[in-house]
């Protein structure tokens, strides 16, 4: 018994001696490196934007923003990590449904998304930008188009 509890204790010990040497900045989500070659899925719209996945005026004005620039979004990961999860391929994928509005992660992300587009950033810049962890200042309920 002391052995297998002795295993088990030299296991996380070596586990948590590893997470040193581990590179965050490699885990990069899943994204498209290039804008899509086909029509993507539509985002949701119109009366879909409605309900209880609707209730505060920024979830609406963030699939706004979404769908005025899928292809942005379609070439940018989303570090909710909804990749493993729900099998997305880009932060694109997140408003295709409901996940997108009940997620804080990929609804600043769109944001920030939307402005540096706006101010004429290219996707690789603005998903430079994401990876730097920008996004995180972004202040939902200010959220305008």
């Amino acid at each position: 018994m002391k052995r297998i509890f002795g295993c088990i204790a030299l296991g996380l010990i070596t586990l948590a001696a590893s997470a040193q040497w581990t590179n965050p900045s490699e885990d990069v989500p899943a994204y498209n490196a290039s804008a899509p070659v086909k029509p993507l899925p539509p985002v949701l719209s119109g009366d879909q934007l409605t309900g209880i996945y609707f209730s505060h005026p920024y979830q609406v004005v963030t699939y706004k923003m979404a769908a005025a620039i899928p292809a942005v979004l379609h070439q940018q990961p989303c570090y909710c990590h909804c990749d493993r999860v729900m099998r997305h391929n880009s932060l694109h994928s997140c408003f295709e449904g409901t996940h997108g509005a009940t997620c804080s992660t990929c609804m600043k992300e769109t944001v920030y998304s939307y402005q540096q587009t706006k101010l004429g950033r290219t996707p690789a810049q603005i998903r430079a930008g994401i990876e730097r962890g920008e996004w995180q200042e972004i202040d939902l309920e200010k959220a305008a188009l």
